[in-house]
């Protein structure tokens, strides 16, 4: 608790600063139902938070922060040139299969909660469990509840960030077409059978005209299932094309004229 304290101090300034920064995080991941009184998370009046914005906060620290599972994923280590041991208190770590963290917690009030994840054939999922009874049941349901994700779903890849998905015709650019690329990875949850039946949806123009900066947005591409939508990311230009001027217009005509005479 002390060591909390002081690393709350030393970036804050003090507790009170460091708890008010923890509030405003929250408010920002959607944590509507969290408020936090102190920076330790021991018992407090009116230090609260819920299921769901336990599972908001740990997918922002795996999906930010990966390197948080160098850590959580360790199940013994030692200290002091090996005269302590210390070791997870996160028992899925040694005997669930991909399990990679992630926080244990318990208190009188709370009782015994846990925040486990685990990755699976490209699936990563959250499992939640508040106030167990006791600490075998804690990790009882949380296997359980992720055992029911990877059996009932799976993570539909639909394209990776920079694939090419068209080559646009350009109009007075001085190059003549561009690629539209993924702007960001594309994917999404969906139960496993599923994956058959998803529609795609193509907002894309045939021929655009220059200039055109890298990164423009050009179109978007989406994916549907029985009309509920499931993904949907931009399509972007992956370079500039600069319109074309007197000079770059000259300049491709006397290679023309070359070409023609060469053959």
């Amino acid at each position: 608790m002390t060591g909390v304290v002081a690393m709350a101090e030393y970036i804050a300034g003090s507790e009170e600063a460091f708890v008010q920064m923890m509030n405003d995080k929250a408010q920002e991941l959607g944590m509507t139902d969290t408020t936090f009184k102190n920076c330790h998370g021991l018992d407090e009046e009116g230090h609260l938070t819920s299921s769901y914005d336990i599972a908001l906060m740990s997918r922002e620290l795996l999906k930010n922060h990966p390197s948080v599972t160098k850590y959580t994923t360790i199940w013994m280590d030692s200290l002091r040139d090996g005269k302590s041991q210390l070791s997870n208190t996160n028992k899925l770590i040694r005997t669930y299969k991909g399990a990679t963290g992630l926080k244990t917690g318990s208190t009188s009030l709370a009782l015994y909660n846990l925040s486990a994840s685990a990755t699976r054939d490209d699936l990563s999922l959250i499992a939640v469990v508040m106030k167990a009874p006791s600490t075998k049941i804690r990790f009882e349901n949380a296997t359980k509840l992720l055992d029911y994700g990877f059996n009932t779903f799976s993570y539909k890849e639909f394209g990776k960030k920079g694939d090419v998905i068209k080559t646009i015709n350009v109009n007075k650019g001085i190059k003549d077409t561009v690629e539209a690329v993924l702007e960001e990875d594309c994917g999404t949850l969906i139960k496993k059978g599923d994956d058959k039946n998803v529609e795609q949806t193509l907002n894309l123009e045939d021929t655009i005209s220059a200039p055109i900066k890298k990164g423009q947005k050009l179109g978007e591409i989406s994916f549907t299932l029985n009309g509920e939508l499931l993904s949907s990311v931009n399509i972007i230009a992956n370079e500039d094309v600069e319109k074309n001027n007197l000079f770059t217009i000259m300049k491709k005509t006397y290679y023309s004229w070359i070409n023609l005479l060469r053959y």
